[in-house]
């Protein structure tokens, strides 16, 4: 079975392609022949220029390396000299905010680190190409943001190309002057990015008859696997629906090939029905990396109080350890329905349903 097929296009310098699709459908793995990690089975790839990319997360830096090795490591990498690397330094420490830890391993830094990092060396080491992929989902919102402005100014203002891998429609929106929907290894759209995310979005079925075990459209090195997902209320008792306001658990059962895999992050990304993500839970951000889990077992995320309206709502689920990289990633893994509920004790339900819910209080202060 061909991981793609009859792939065939070309972009232009300064233009800022957009590639969507659900798992499986060979994103990752056009840019990785791209980016001349993997070679092509058939046909020809043409390039013009230094190609910079930004896959998943751990690959382009030595873990052994301090921060500031990996950055004259990647320059070299990419045909540049030392007096160009040092020109570019400090913004790319600047950029990353990693300045206290530049001089540590990069092995000790947490996914996020490690990822501001690795974006401001790809993106200030002036390639003509960049290439990105899903990982700056690690970093916060604030960060994205930058990293997005990043890329505009690469290809508005100084003229370079950008191939851009996301599940952020809205990034995918604001960024892209076009996008390729891949599908089953195969072009299905090519154009115009606003009818390109319609087509994703109408073709994107998804499937939940299938057990999460037996989803083959997963990604990671599947060290540690997701076995299934389940809801669970205050009382840790099994439901299908949940009402807003009210606790919701979430119960990931998984299992790994080995006993103790270390400093995991379990990553949640709950999505409403155009499939742009609403909110992120990760242990990683709540407290901390779990240091060793067991071969088997339940990781539990608790949300307090429901922040969500009524209606259909779909989770991701990823599975990451910082020594070992992605290890599960699996889109649409569960299905979460949602009722209305008194979200703030008021009697009242709200009309407009937009965003989230938020737990606030008013007081009037008279001069």
């Amino acid at each position: 079975m061909w991981a793609l097929r009859e792939i065939n296009f070309e972009v232009k310098k300064g233009e800022v392609l957009g590639i969507i699709g659900k798992n499986g459908a060979g994103k990752s793995t056009l840019l990785k022949i791209l980016s001349k990690v993997t070679a092509p089975t058939a046909g020809v790839i043409k390039t013009k220029g230094r190609i910079a990319s930004l896959l998943e997360v751990g690959t382009g830096f030595h873990p052994e390396l301090t921060g500031r090795q990996n950055i004259f490591l990647n320059g070299t990498i990419l045909g540049m000299t030392k007096k160009e690397i040092e020109k570019t330094f400090d913004a790319i420490v600047d950029f990353s905010g990693v300045e206290l830890y530049i001089d540590t391993p990069v092995k000790r830094y947490s996914s996020g680190m490690y990822v501001r990092l690795a974006f401001a060396v790809a993106a200030y080491l002036e390639p003509e190409i960049l290439i990105v992929d899903e990982v700056l989902a690690v970093g916060d919102a604030e960060f994205q943001k930058k990293c997005l402005g990043r890329m505009k100014d690469v290809s508005e203002r100084e003229g370079r190309t950008v191939l851009f891998v996301s599940h952020n429609m809205p990034a995918v929106t604001n960024l892209c002057t076009r996008v390729m929907v891949l599908q089953c290894g195969k072009i299905y759209f090519k154009g115009n990015t606003e009818r390109g995310i319609n087509a994703y979005l109408n073709s994107n079925e998804v499937i939940f008859h299938d057990a999460l075990l037996q989803r083959n459209d997963r990604k990671g090195s599947g060290a540690v696997v997701c076995k299934n997902i389940t809801f669970l209320n205050s009382k840790y008792e099994p439901v299908d629906a949940v009402v807003s306001g009210d606790e919701l658990n979430i119960q990931i059962d998984y299992k790994a090939e080995r006993e103790k895999v270390k400093y995991v992050l379990f990553r949640i990304q709950v999505l409403n029905n155009n499939h742009e993500i609403v909110f992120i839970c990760n242990n990683e951000h709540s407290s901390e990396l779990f240091p060793a889990i067991d071969s088997h077992g339940k990781a539990i995320c608790t949300i307090p109080k429901l922040p969500l309206f009524g209606g259909v709502y779909y989770l991701n689920i990823q599975i990451y350890s910082r020594e070992s990289g992605l290890l599960d990633e699996v889109e649409f893994a569960k299905e979460l329905n949602v009722t209305d509920g008194d979200f703030f004790s008021s009697g009242k339900i709200p009309v407009i349903k937009k965003g989230v819910l938020v737990s606030h209080t008013w007081r009037m202060v008279n001069e």
